[in-house]
């Protein structure tokens, strides 16, 4: 039996399937954008697919938290448009 890989929400911190969660990464120069191969190369942060966790997830800056930086708001719309279309 293959193991399935979990990971982490960064708002919810529940434990799902990689699939289950939308992966957003920060690269080496500072660029985020959202993974939809969920391989890319840099700092991965996950975050529910649901509109409750997205919800709570820019209204606390948790991208913010995961990322230790000050993350701009195109980066939240960003993730917001991903996850409307999903």
């Amino acid at each position: 039996m293959k193991k399935v890989p979990l990971r982490m929400c960064i708002v919810c911190r529940q434990m799902k399937t990689k699939a289950e969660l939308v992966r957003v990464t920060k690269t080496q120069d500072g660029q985020i954008f959202v993974d939809d191969t969920k391989k890319a190369d840099g700092r991965g942060a996950y975050v529910c697919s649901n509109n409750e966790c997205l919800h709570k997830c820019i209204k606390t800056h948790a991208l913010n938290r995961a990322y230790k930086k000050n993350v701009d708001n195109s980066s939240y719309e960003m993730l917001q448009e991903h996850i409307r279309k999903n």
